[in-house]
Parts: C-alpha cells; structure tokens; sequence
C-alpha cells in the first residue's frame, strides 16, 4: 500500500498515541473550560494544523535539521516556550471575560481565529513533536518504496486524522462538562487564570525538556 508497511500496527499504534496525555491535551481542555465548546473546536483544529505542518516538513526532511543540530533545537524550543509563556501571561491579566451567549461563552470570529492560531503554534513550535513524526512515521515505510515522501505524507494524514477525531471528542467532552461552571463571571475569570498557568506551565516544561528526555 503506497509503499507503507504494518499499516494496522501503524493505525493501533498512532491511536494509542494520540489519546496519551500530553501538552496538546491540556490545551485543548483548558480552552474548552475557558471558552466552551466552540473554542475547544477551534483549539482541536489548530492543534490538528500544526500536526499537518510537521507533517508536510517531515516528509520533505527539514526536520532532519533539528535532529541533527542542537543549535537549530533549542532555538525552536525557545521559542515556543517564550509564546506559550507569553500566552499564559496575557490570558491571567486579562480583566473582563469573554462575552456570554446560549450554553456558555460566545465568542467573536476574531477570538476563534487566535484560538486556533494559539492552537496551531503551540504545536508547529514544539520541536519534540517534528522529531516524533521524523522518528515514528519511517518505522512503517517500506525501504524498497517508489516515493518515499508519498508514504511518509499518507502516514501523516492518517495520524493526523486519528488525533483530530480524538481531539474533537475531547474537546466537546470537557466544554460540557464544564457548561455549569462558566455560568458566572466570577467563575469564568478563574477558568481563564487557571488556563493562564497552564500555558506558563506548559511553556517552562518545554524550555527545559532536553532533547532525549
């Protein structure tokens, strides 16, 4: 199949991964206490389009950059733990909380855009994630492939797929969960700090994640 071999070891192992725990989940569900279930969406879609981006990086070897240079590294690892810090910082001063509609918070298309940019750059500059797709998606291409670079995309594209149907349903699940708690502002403001430190938390994590840890 195009070049692609254990296809269903492949997809069994790509799901068990995508419902591990990790940053990208505690984003998703912290977005969707803070800002119900359309920003949870929006945040699952932004996650899902940083994990295309890598994907698309992969299968042209750039990634073999940051596999191959610390400097590149930890540049990028920098990077992206100063944004999710600067993300979390701005999200604890905020004063007035997102304005209300049916079912919880409504929220402008303005609001939804950064949601899902905040999303998609939260993945696309987490380096350990283009190291993982370099590492794992090549374990399941054939060496005697014709295109190699097509087998590394459709790999890509099925991950992918799997991770954003769990995210979707991760995302719907925490905002309902948490429809009663964003009933008041009081309540609202604090889900918004608690997603503050999140992200400082998740930032730190990043900074100081070593290469092989």
């Amino acid at each position: 199949m195009a070049g692609i071999e254990n296809f269903s070891v492949f997809i069994s192992a790509a799901i068990l991964l995508n419902i591990y725990p990790g940053p990208d989940t505690l984003y998703i569900i912290g977005r969707s206490l803070s800002s119900g279930r359309n920003g949870g969406i929006c945040a699952a879609l932004g996650i899902s389009s940083g994990a295309m981006v890598h994907t698309l990086v992969g299968a042209f070897g750039l990634s073999a950059i940051m596999a191959t240079s610390a400097h590149a590294f930890i540049m990028v690892k920098f990077a992206g733990a100063a944004y999710l810090v600067y993300q979390g910082i701005r999200l604890i001063l905020e004063r007035s909380a997102q304005i209300r509609g049916s079912g919880g918070v409504r929220l402008s298309e303005a609001g939804l855009l950064r949601i899902y940019r905040q999303g998609a750059l939260t993945n696309i500059l987490n380096p350990k994630v283009a190291l993982f797709f370099l590492a794992f998606l090549p374990q399941f291409i054939s060496a005697s492939s014709p295109n190699k670079v097509l087998s590394f995309a459709l790999l890509g594209l099925v991950f992918v797929a799997t991770g954003t149907i769990w995210c979707l349903i991760l995302a719907l699940f925490s905002s309902t969960i948490s429809a009663r708690l964003r009933r008041s502002e009081k309540m609202t403001a604090r889900l918004r700090r608690i997603n503050g430190v999140l992200f400082i938390l998740l930032g730190i994590r990043l900074a100081t994640a070593g290469l092989d840890s």
